[in-house]
C-alpha cells in the first residue's frame, strides 16, 4: 500500500500536466499576437516576385484625356477580349457587373495579359 504522500506527488503530477497541455492548447488557438518568427515569414513571402504577371487594373474615361480606375472590368469587356466568368476569377481578374459598356484600351489589355498569361504546352 502506497503512503499518502506519495499519492499526492503523484496527483499533483498528473494535475501539472494537465494544465500545462490545456496552456499550450489554449496558447495555440487564441494566438492574438504575431512572434518575430511569423513576421519574418511574412516578409520573406512578401518580397517574393510573383510568378505571374500581376493581373491588370481596368480604368473608365471621365473625361477628354483622363481616366479613374474602376472596380473590376465590365462583363461586355470581357466578353469582347473572349475571357469567361471562370478563367476571369482563376486568373484573379476583378469583374464589376455593374458597369456597362466597353473601353477600348481595357479590351486591348486584357486580350494582351491573357496572351502573355498561356502556359506553353
Amino acid at each position: 500500500m502506497r503512503s499518502r504522500n506519495a499519492v499526492n506527488l503523484i496527483r499533483r503530477d498528473c494535475i501539472q500536466g494537465f494544465e500545462a497541455n490545456a496552456l499550450r492548447d489554449r496558447s495555440q488557438s487564441e494566438m492574438t499576437t504575431w512572434h518575430k518568427r511569423d513576421w519574418k515569414e511574412f516578409y520573406e513571402l512578401a518580397r517574393r516576385p510573383w510568378r505571374r504577371h500581376r493581373p491588370p487594373r481596368p480604368v473608365y474615361p471621365t473625361g477628354i484625356n483622363r481616366v479613374l480606375p474602376a472596380q473590376g472590368f465590365s462583363l461586355s469587356e470581357l466578353d469582347d477580349a473572349g475571357v469567361d466568368l471562370d478563367l476571369a476569377e482563376s486568373l484573379g481578374l476583378p469583374v464589376d457587373a455593374g458597369r456597362i459598356g466597353a473601353y477600348g484600351p481595357n479590351v486591348t489589355v486584357l486580350r494582351d495579359f491573357i496572351r502573355s498569361s498561356r502556359q506553353p504546352l
